[in-house]
């Protein structure tokens, strides 16, 4: 994996604050941010459920298709909270040096 491939995750980020900002009803990330805290965290609930199942059916695609919306699904839910995912990897980081 490139850090070019891991960069986007930063980027994903800064899109997803740019819509949630933006305002617009075409926006999927606006109008699930704009759902409110319990409709994410269901979306999150959902996709984390359906990557499990599919982690089951040896089906690589369908695990990689799922893996991808529960991080997006997750994004989302994490920038409505102020929470970048600069921080859920330092959090992680001292988790395994203080390991």
């Amino acid at each position: 994996m490139l850090n070019s491939d891991l960069n986007f995750l930063i980027e994903l980020e800064s899109i997803i604050l740019k819509r949630m900002q933006a305002g617009s009803d075409d926006s999927y990330t606006f109008r699930l941010a704009s759902s409110g805290d319990k409709r994410m965290a269901q979306k999150v609930g959902e996709e984390a459920v359906e990557l499990a199942l599919a982690a089951t059916s040896g089906d690589r695609d369908e695990q990689l298709d799922e893996a991808a919306d529960l991080i997006y699904h997750l994004l989302v839910l994490l920038s409505s909270k102020e929470i970048s995912i600069a921080e859920v990897t330092a959090t992680l980081k001292e988790r395994h040096i203080n390991a």
